[in-house]
Formats: C-alpha cells, structure tokens, sequence
C-alpha cells in the first residue's frame, strides 16, 4: 500500500472537474487475516477538509468549504504536488517561512507574519519534542523581517541566553533592575509578604505609609532637581497613592515608621509597625532581592534609562531582551512577571503604537493557570490585557505550554494561531481539539504519535491547518545548549567536583550581585563608578548605639581570653532603662537630601549610547505612562 494512505497524509476525490480534498485519520484491514502474497482490502477514514477548483489549465484555487460533495464509488487519488501548493498557498506578502509540509518536503511552510503577531500564538507540546527550539526559530524569523520589533522572553529556566547569544540582552539576578517603586501596591506586598494570607492590617498601614514616602520624596526634592522636576510633570495635583509610578526611598519609608512608633497614641498600631518594619528590614537585606532593593536610598528617577535598557529602545543591534528568572526567588517571579508585562503593554499604549513588543511567556501556566484561585493575579490580569488588547497599540503575546489543559482559557483563546505539537495527554488533546477549525478535527486523533519538530498548526496566520516539519537549527543556537555541552562533556570523561557544585549552590543565596557591597549591620549598599563620589552609607557619622537597636557582631572568645569577672557584670535591677521607639535609631539613617541618579552596578555600568540616537521623547513618554496611572 502506498504511504499516501498513511494516517495524516492528504488525498483527493475527483468530482468532475474539481478535487474535494480529505486527509486521512484511520486506516484499518477489513479482513482478520492479512495476506502476504496477493491483493488485500483496506478500509481509509478521511475526514474532507476543503475542494479545489480547476481554474483553467494551470490555475487551481482551494477553499474550505465544498460544493459538490463526492459520490459513492468515487475514486480517491494520492494529491498531486501542484493540488498541495494551492492548498497551502499563503497570499499575505508578508510570510515567513518556518519549515516544510511533512508530507511533501519541497513544499514550504508559510505563515502570516502581521496575523501572527497581532492576534497572538501559542507553542504547545510535551516536555522534550522541541518547544523551545521551535519558539527560538519563529522569533529570528520575525526580528530578520520585522526590525521595528521587540521581543521580551520571560524565561524561567534560562534557556534563550545561549539561543540568542548575539541578538539579545540578557537580565539576571546579576544586572536585573527593577526598582522596588515600578511595583504596584500588590505587586511590592507579594513580594514582601511572600503570598501569605491573614495580614490584611499590615498591608494597609503600609498603603498609606507607601503613599507617604512618595509624598516626602518629592517634598525633599522640591529645590527642583531634574528627577523631581521629570516626576512633577507627569503627576497631576490630586495627591498621590501607593500605585503612584513614583519613586521613593526605603529611608523615608523606615523614619515614617519610627515616628509612627514613637507617637503616645497608636499604641494599638504598634505590633504592627513592628512587624511591617521586621519584614521590611528582611528582604531588604537579602542580597536575592538586591535588584529590587540595591539602590533604596539612592533617589533619583530613572524610569527612562531602565526602561529603555530592558525594551530596547533603542535596539543598538539587539532587539530580544531575556529575562533570566532561573536565579530569582521563586516568591517573587510572578511579580516580576506582572511588572513587564503591565509595562509593556503601557509602554505601548503610551507610545502610541511606537514601541512594538512580542511578549513570550515560556512555561505560561506558572504564571495564567487554570484555576481562577491560583497563580498571582495582577501576573494574570496584565497578561489577560495584552492578549485582549494588546493588538491595539503594538504589544502581542507568544505563549509556550506543556499543559494546554492548566492553562487559563480566556487568554489561550486569545491566541488564534496554534502550533500543536506532540501531545499525550488527553485533557491536553480536548483542548487542542476545541480550538482546531473544521476540517481537522481528525488531527487530533494522531496528535499524540507526530515525530519531534513536527507540529499541527493552525489558525488565523495560515490558509488552512498544516502538518509541517520545523526547521532545524544550528547546534550553537540552540536553547540550553550550555546544558548540553556540559553533559556532553560527563560523558566524555568530565569528572564532576561536588565541592565546586555545592559552592554554586550556596552562592544561588548568598552571592552579592556586581556593585554591590554590604555596611556594618548587613544593608545592601551600592558603589559608585570610578571618579564618582560614594552613596551615602550607614557608617558615616553613626548614632550612638543604645539598647534595644541591633548588636554588633560578637566577638569569638579563644581560650586565652578571660571571661569578664562577675563583679564587672551589671546587676539586674541596674540594667539599662528601655529606650522608647521614638529614640531608636531607624533601621537607615538618613543620609540627607536624594541625590541624584547613580549607576547601580560597576562591573556592568550602562551602555554609552549616541545621543542622537537616543529617543528625544524618552522623557514624555514616562510622563504620558504616569499621567495614565
């Protein structure tokens, strides 16, 4: 039997002068008995999915529907090539091809670059039948035809660091920045208090002590500085709250909880003061959160420098900005996530159209799960409003899933072309299944046999659904190759130094990012580049210690040295009087009025960029996003 009778594979019913065209989804023996020499009989389930028309001898055109459905008795044929190509022929000028039909290899696989993109895609498939390096091919597709498209990748397990090692800008723990301000009140309380229920006190208190610090940054800034003066403009008169895009410093945020604490009234308000500021102090200390935290004290507004570094803008020859979560702590990558992907879509919204960006979500059903009670909800509801609305102003959405079935359908309906690779899971193929457009229903009943890079795809960006055989790609590019090399290397004879291994693990938690230095107490600070003068730090002129702050650290005590005699000691009815909350030293000391923005890292300080190139709106498009918050 010929292999164009082999399941998935397409084949035509003459009817007249036209070809109805089905695609076969089961193929079984009518008799029990299968004879090894001599004719037997088969039987072939299609499923029709379209008719050609003969136009004249060399023009056919394909549509979906069917007018002269075949008789009994037809005779069905293998397709021809010329039958395939009409099929499959995409007429948008602006195709980019990603690969080949599997079943006729010299047919390529064209797809609807502007319908991609603006109504969104999504990447489906087990864990291993390449995802990944399918995601990686379309996205240098679409940067090599569309060079005014950015491309963002939330990234979870660090694999497009090394798929585009020569196209992209990598953000990690590292060099992230992301100030703690960019968040929104819900964003920041998640983060600090970590996902946990019953602290609805606490998170009000710190609404309004938030709202404060933003108050008191822009009054110590009043002289007129530029980052005030940048911050003043695109505020309106009518105050400010704690989902206000505007920055303040940890400092001011500790002395309102210090005086707050040393108020005679409110002493009801105190054991919560006490542990807003417990957990405060925590997480600004923990040197994972330094990318959030490493310049609290700093002042200075750089919203248009971060932005324009993490959204490339410009480009300067790298339009895929990866965000490497794999070192971030877990608690706080939704967040993360919700932060970007709201700024993208108000980055675009802002530039009017200006700044198109392509948000890829790798392993999207961490962040937009199912489950309407699960995940983080402002991750989900900036993620729901690109997918709804994104098209509008020039943000779209690429997803990429192994469990179609765990993720929010809402969003998943949103993307309207799909590429369906292998899937064994059955609650994964009924989702895939509802999504497929008439005339491939069929695909799914194969769904989960189709060899690795190949995909079923469909929807809004192709004719008609395909089967195609993705385009392989080099060795070096492909995603996690660091991965692969390494295990290539074990079995080669690379002997591993567990030592070395634990030490990496250690540093995943205790590492100081580049730039980065510690004071007296263990509080992030930041270092200036060489030939600026030093942020203010803890040490200068320091408040006497009295009880009730912080100890020192404690001395270790060798044998030599003699304990203090008991008469030395202070009695206990002598101690030291408790100083009340107002006397206490807040946890940063002031260092006096906001300076102006500094570079928070050395090793890896801003990129010198041509002033011409620079956007001269950069400033106006920050005060159009913040006059819309």
């Amino acid at each position: 039997m010929e292999n164009y009778w082999a399941v998935g594979q397409l084949v035509s019913i003459w009817e007249g002068k036209n070809r109805v065209v089905g695609q076969t989804y089961k193929v079984e023996a009518h008799e029990s008995a299968w004879a090894e020499e001599g004719e037997n009989t088969v039987l072939v389930h299609i499923e029709l999915v379209g008719e050609i028309t003969q136009r004249n001898e060399n023009t056919a055109t394909f549509s979906s529907g069917i007018a002269n459905y075949p008789r009994m008795g037809s005779i069905g044929h293998r397709i021809r090539a010329n039958d395939l190509e009409a099929i499959y022929q995409n007429e948008s000028d602006n195709t980019i091809s990603v690969g080949s039909l599997t079943q006729e290899a010299t047919i390529e696989a064209k797809i609807d670059l502007d319908k991609l993109l603006t109504r969104h895609f999504s990447v489906v498939g087990s864990t291993g039948v390449g995802k990944s390096t399918s995601v990686s091919l379309i996205l240098r597709k679409v940067i090599a035809k569309r060079k005014d498209i950015r491309v963002l990748i939330l990234d979870p397990h660090n694999e497009f660091t090394a798929a585009f090692a020569n196209e992209s800008v990598v953000k990690d723990s590292s060099n992230l920045q992301l100030p703690f301000w960019f968040f929104m009140f819900e964003e920041f309380t998640e983060v600090v208090f970590r996902g946990q229920k019953g602290i609805e006190a606490e998170a009000e208190m710190l609404r309004d002590l938030v709202a404060e610090a933003k108050e008191r940054y822009l009054e110590g800034n009043a002289g007129g500085g530029s980052a005030a003066t940048l911050v003043r403009k695109g505020m309106n008169k009518t105050g400010f709250t704690a989902d206000s895009p505007v920055p303040y410093r940890m400092i001011d945020l500790f002395k309102i909880i210090d005086e707050k604490l040393g108020l005679l009234d409110g002493k009801a308000d105190r054991p919560i003061l006490k542990s807003l500021r417990d957990r405060l102090t925590s997480i600004s200390r923990d040197p994972r959160f330094a990318f959030m935290f490493g310049a609290a004290n700093s002042g200075g507004d750089r919203m248009v420098e971060i932005v324009s570094d993490i959204f490339r803008v410009p480009q300067n020859g790298k339009p895929i900005s990866v965000i490497d979560m794999s070192g971030l702590p877990s608690e706080v990558v939704s967040s993360v996530a919700a932060v970007l992907c709201r700024l993208a879509f108000d980055l675009a919204m802002s530039s009017q159209g200006g700044i198109q960006t392509l948000v890829v979500c790798e392993e999207a059903h961490r962040y937009i799960p199912s489950d309407p009670d699960a995940g983080f909800w402002p991750t989900r509801q900036a993620i729901a409003r690109i997918a709804k609305e994104g098209r509008k102003y020039g943000v779209y959405l690429g997803i990429i899933t192994q469990r179609p079935s765990e993720l929010d359908p809402t969003i998943l309906s949103q993307c309207n072309t799909v590429f369906a690779m292998r899937l064994s899971n059955q609650a994964d193929q009924k989702i895939i299944g509802g999504a497929m457009t008439n005339g491939a229903q069929s695909s799914v009943a194969f769904l989960a046999s189709i060899a690795n890079r190949e995909a079923i795809a469909f929807g809004e960006a192709l004719k008609t659904p395909m089967r195609l055989t993705f385009e392989t790609i080099s060795k070096e590019n492909l995603p996690g190759s660091h991965i692969y090399e390494m295990q290539e290397k074990v079995r080669n004879g690379l002997e591993i130094d567990v030592a070395t291994v634990i030490g990496r693990m250690r540093d995943a938690d205790t590492k100081q990012p580049a730039g980065r230095d510690r004071d007296e107490e263990g509080f992030m600070t930041q270092t200036g580049q060489a030939g600026e003068p030093p942020l203010p730090q803890r040490g200068d002129n320091p408040a006497p210690r009295q009880q009730g702050t912080m100890a020192p650290p404690k001395q270790h005590m060798h044998q030599s040295q003699a304990a203090p005699s008991p008469q030395h000691r202070m009695p206990p009815q002598q101690a030291a009087p408790r100083q009340p909350e107002s006397a206490r030293p807040p946890v940063f000391e002031d260092s006096g009025p906001a300076r102006s923005p500094e570079p928070m890292f050395t090793q890896r300080p801003w990129p010198e960029r041509d002033a011409s190139a620079r956007p001269t709106s950069g400033s106006n498009l920050i005060n159009s996003f913040r006059s819309r918050n």
